[in-house]
This record gives structure tokens, C-alpha cells and sequence, in this order.
């Protein structure tokens, strides 16, 4: 799912393009960051039948396209390992030692996946600091030959005849739910396809009750219990809450407004946190060959990775089912309920200690809100009613940001939040801001394949009272960006609770803005064989926050959303807002 920019040319008769030498050549009228990673050399360029060119039909760079740095095989085991680490997470046959794993394609959360896959492979614990201070395979290298032993055991399967714990970032999704049910419209995650084509709905269900069954988070419900609340595995053949209705006797107009209700319903039904099920799906039959599959799950089983997780199997699971095959995933090694044991189990002690007392001294003295100007006044309690406006930060500007950021050694999520805080700041005539950003919080390899509520949320501050340079705010921002990655593992709950900021039913604590960049692992593209897919827009609206920018790259242009409270804001206001993103 990484984009990259990538040239393909048709070479002259006798002419061999060669990859680093077209790169040097650009190197003298082109900025860096305009400079394509991979030269793709063709005998002709594809045409569609109307004379076009037929992008789709363009092949994949292979490794003598890639533009690498002089190639020089890894020496030694710990080199080749980190190659064939490298090599696994971003996608490249060949690494040398030279390389740098940023410009192969590298991100913050791929580095997080690297520090876990070393501590698998040769039981090291290596800061996550030192892959951005090292970035070449051979630094790297020599780092994690000096790196010690790792501390961390392997995750064991919990007693499942003791009361199971909730991990913390389900506890306090819990609570919420305690405290305010109807608030928990805003942790839906609803989505849904339409199906055009010859549906296997046995096929279908089968796919659905073999992931719950997979899926041991998937079929747990929360119950309270002398100590706390507790999880609840239902057992493996309890099956996927699926319901089918049939519209097909409806005409057209009618069956349009049936199928807009029962969209939003399915969106906004409140789940019963105790009695589930916390994940279910209507399959609405339009016509013989056309069908609508909604999929709703509560955020306390799930999140964003856990989308990519579910898509994958999906398609994996009804190809084979739908052929008479058996089911060819490899089982898990552990399920959710291990994990949230052995989160309970590690982190106290020192190791708490230390968590707390970093985002202690990273947040002390930060405003407690940050005061957008509104155009109403804030109400007493937070509804969660929001929406959202569309947005695209243009190729040419996105080209520019990307470049910025590869001459400052940061990443563009740290070179768009600089931007975002700046921004914020003028708006709110604040010189020090505290933007969240949600992380995958998946820094155990084991947990890489499991659906369940992983995500963290981190409170960045970013400070501008001494009114810096680009340099210095990038270099700001990279340097407490990677620190907060450092203590992603204290959940953002027990964060608050260290804290104790001033606590208020009208906005959420440390923060109330947004800002993410979606790198998540996608799955690969849903695909069911006999079948066309495309997403059926979601009629949720609702928000946990006063204002959140959600951006996704593209690889030329930079999309995304501007998701606001409707309580504070007129939908016009946010409309000139995302114009400054132009």
C-alpha cells in the first residue's frame, strides 16, 4: 500500500538505461524529493484502445529498477538478518548495506514493527530512537550488535479459568459505556460494501462465522465482577450475527429509502457491552446479482489494524470456502485476552514508573484546552455529534512537504504536525498546543495478527513561544515525537490519570484536536472471486473531539478529512478552513 514515484521510459535503439545513472542526471535540475525511486524501462509504453495510456497495464519496478545506494551485500549475521527484516517490511528483494531505510520506504510504524521482528529474531532491545539516529542498514547493524539482551518474555496464554482482565484501553471504553451509554455511538465503526456479481452467501457466512470463531475477541462481552469487569468468551461455534433481508419485491425509489434507513440503523444501534454481540452485519439483497453487506463493531474488539486483519481473511477465507477448500490460515499463537493479561502483568513497577514519568514531564504545564474559536458556545456536556469536510493538500504542495521533511531527517507525519500546530496556534493565539495522534501500539510481534483494541492515543505538545525557525520546530517536533513512540506502551487513560488535568463533561482531557496519517497495514484489496466491490458511504456522524484532521498519502496528492464537532462549529467555518489546505 506504500506509494512511491516511479519513471518508466521507452530507451532509444542501442541505449541502455541504467537506474543510479538516470538518477544522478536528474540529480543536477531536480529537487530530491522530484526525483522518481525507480526507472522502469519498456519496450513501448501501454495504450488503451482509444489511444490513452493504460496506467493499470504499467508492470511493478523489480530490483534493477529500484534506485538504491551503491550496492554492497550485508557482512556478517547481524547485517543479514536486519536485510531480511528490511526486506519483509517494505516490500524490496535486495537490501544492501548502505541502504537507508527511510528512503526504501520507511515510517514510524514500520520502524516500531523493526524493533519488535529484532527482539523475535535475536532477543536484542534496541530504542526506537536509534533507528532514526541510524538509518543505514550498516549503523543499524553495528547499534544492535551493542544493543542489550531483551527483558521481555514471550506472551503465555492466560488461565482461562480465572477471571480474564480487560486491558486498560478496553476498561476505560468501558467505563465510558458506564457512564454515559449513549455516548458510545461514537466508538461504532461501521462499514459496508456493495456486491455486484454471482454472491456464495454460504460461502459467505461460513467466511464470517470462521473469523469469529478465529477471533476469540470477537465473541467476548464484559461483565462486572467483584474486582472489576471482566471478559467473557462466548464459545468458538457461536457464529457471526448476521441478519439477510430481501428488498428485491420493493420499487427502486422505495427500496433506496428502505436500504438509507436500515444503513443507518445498522450504523447507529447501540451495542449492549454485556450481552453482545459487539460485532454484527445485515447482507441486503437488492436484486439477483446485487447485494449491500453492512459490518458494524464496537472499538472496544477492534481498530483500524484490525480492519486490514479482517479484509485479508475475508477475502483468503471465502476464495477457499467458495472453491469446497478447507480453511489455509495458519492458527494464532495467542488471542486478545492473553495479551490484555499480560499488559495487566508487565506494566506496573519500574516499568510504570518510568512510562508516567515521561508524559509527566513531557505535559507539565501545557493549557488544559486548547480554545478554538467557536462559532457557538461549548455546552456543558459533549454530545459527540459531529461531521466531516473533505480536503486534498495538492500533488505539487505534497511533493514539497515530502521534500522538506527528507532534508530535515524527519517524517512527513512530523512535518505535518508541525504545520497543523502552527495553525492551531495562530487560530487559537496559543504558542504551546497539545495535538493527539492515535499509534498502533502493536510493539509485540505475537499481536501483529490479532483483531482486538491495540490502539493507543499519544498527547504530542508542541511548543512556539520562542517563536523558532522551520529547523528548530522540525527538529523539536522530531526529537519529542520519537520520544512519545519511545512510551507509546502507558495507555492514554492511565496517562490522564497520573495527571489529573482539569477534568470537564464538555471536552475530552490533555487534548481536544487531532491528527493522524494513515500507514496502518491495509491487508491488500478486498477481493471475492465473481464479484465487483465498491464501499457504500457510512451515515454515522459522530466525533470524539472539537476538530480532527485525518490525511491518508496518496503518493502524488495528499487526501483527507476535516472532522469537527457539530456542537461548536458551522459546517461553513470548516469549509474555509480546509481551504488553507489548497
Amino acid at each position: 500500500g506504500d506509494k512511491r514515484l516511479v519513471a518508466y521510459l521507452v530507451a532509444q535503439d542501442g541505449a541502455t538505461l541504467d537506474a543510479a545513472a538516470l538518477r544522478t542526471a536528474l540529480a543536477g535540475v531536480l529537487a530530491d524529493y522530484m526525483i522518481p525511486s525507480a526507472f522502469v524501462t519498456l519496450d513501448s509504453l501501454p495504450l488503451t484502445a482509444n489511444g490513452k495510456l493504460d496506467r493499470r497495464a504499467l508492470p511493478a519496478p523489480s530490483q534493477s529498477a529500484l534506485v538504491t545506494r551503491a550496492y554492497e551485500a550485508p557482512a556478517g549475521a547481524t547485517e543479514t538478518t536486519l536485510a531480511e527484516i528490511w526486506q519483509d517490511l517494505l516490500g524490496v528483494p535486495r537490501v544492501g548495506r548502505h541502504d537507508h531505510f527511510f528512503e526504501l520506504g520507511g515510517h514510524s510504524l514500520l520502524a516500531v514493527q523493526m524493533v519488535a521482528r529484532l527482539r523475535q529474531r535475536l532477543d536484542v532491545e534496541l530504542p526506537l530512537r536509534e533507528v532514526f539516529s541510524e538509518p543505514t542498514l550498516e549503523g543499524l547493524a553495528a547499534i544492535v550488535d551493542q544493543a542489550g539482551q531483551s527483558t521481555l518474555s514471550a506472551i503465555p496464554p492466560a488461565d482461562r479459568n480465572a477471571a480474564l482482565p480487560l486491558s486498560w484501553a478496553q476498561q476505560r471504553l468501558w467505563f465510558l459505556d458506564q457512564l454515559d451509554h449513549a455516548a458510545g455511538a461514537a466508538y461504532h465503526m461501521p462499514a459496508g460494501l456493495r456486491l455486484l456479481g454471482v454472491l456464495d452467501r454460504d460461502a459467505l457466512r461460513a467466511t464470517l462465522d470462521r473469523i469469529v470463531a478465529r477471533h476469540e475477541g470477537l465473541r467476548t462481552t464484559f461483565a462486572s465482577g467483584p474486582n472489576g469487569p471482566v471478559q467473557v468468551i462466548a464459545p468458538a461455534d457461536c457464529g457471526f450475527a448476521l441478519a439477510e433481508l430481501d428488498l428485491r419485491a420493493l420499487e427502486q425509489p422505495e427500496r433506496e429509502q428502505a436500504l438509507a434507513q436500515l444503513s443507518a440503523a445498522e450504523a447507529n444501534t447501540l451495542f449492549d457491552l454485556a450481552a453482545g454481540p459487539l460485532i454484527r452485519g445485515q447482507l441486503i439483497r437488492l436484486a439477483d446479482d446485487e447485494h449491500i453487506l453492512l459490518v458494524t463493531q464496537h472499538h472496544v474488539i477492534s481498530d483500524g489494524w484490525s480492519v486490514g486483519i479482517l479484509v485479508k481473511e475475508v477475502s483468503v477465507l471465502y476464495a477457499a470456502f467458495s472453491q469446497g477448500q478447507p480453511d489455509p490460515l495458519p492458527p494464532l499463537a495467542i488471542q486478545y485476552a492473553d495479551y490484555a493479561f499480560w499488559q495487566r502483568q508487565w506494566l506496573q513497577g519500574d516499568t510504570l514508573n518510568q512510562q508516567i514519568e515521561f508524559w509527566r514531564t513531557h505535559l507539565e504545564g501545557a493549557p488544559a484546552l486548547l480554545e478554538l474559536p467557536a462559532d457557538r458556545p461549548r455546552p456543558a456536556v459533549q454530545s459527540y455529534a459531529g461531521d466531516s469536510v473533505a480536503l486534498t493538500i495538492p500533488a505539487e504542495l505534497a511533493a514539497g512537504l515530502r521534500g522538506l521533511s527528507q532534508r530535515h531527517g524527519a517524517t512527513l507525519f512530523m512535518t505535518l504536525l508541525s504545520g497543523w500546530s502552527i495553525l492551531l496556534a495562530r487560530m487559537c493565539v496559543q504558542d504551546d498546543v497539545v495535538i493527539g495522534t492515535p499509534v498502533a501500539n502493536r510493539q509485540r510481534s505475537e499481536v501483529e495478527a490479532l483483531i482486538g483494541f491495540f490502539v493507543n492515543t499519544l498527547a504530542l505538545r508542541v511548543q512556539l513561544g520562542e517563536d523558532p525557525s522551520v529547523a528548530q520546530l522540525l527538529a523539536q517536533v522530531k526529537a519529542s515525537t520519537v520520544a512519545a513512540y519511545g512510551h507509546q506502551d502507558l495507555p492514554f487513560e492511565q496517562v490522564v490519570e497520573a495527571l489529573r488535568p482539569p477534568r470537564s463533561m464538555s471536552y475530552s482531557p490533555l487534548f481536544q484536536v487531532m491528527l493522524s496519517l494513515d500507514n496502518l497495514p491495509a491487508g491488500g484489496e478486498l477481493s471475492l472471486p465473481g464479484l465487483t466491490l465498491t464501499p457504500v458511504q457510512s451515515s454515522q456522524h459522530t466525533t470524539h473531539f472539537d476538530l480532527s484532521l485525518s490525511l491518508s498519502d496518496q503518493g502524488d496528492a495528499i487526501n483527507g478529512a476535516l472532522e469537527y464537532a457539530s456542537d461548536l462549529f458551522e459546517r461553513s467555518t470548516i469549509e474555509r478552513l480546509a481551504g488553507h489546505f489548497q
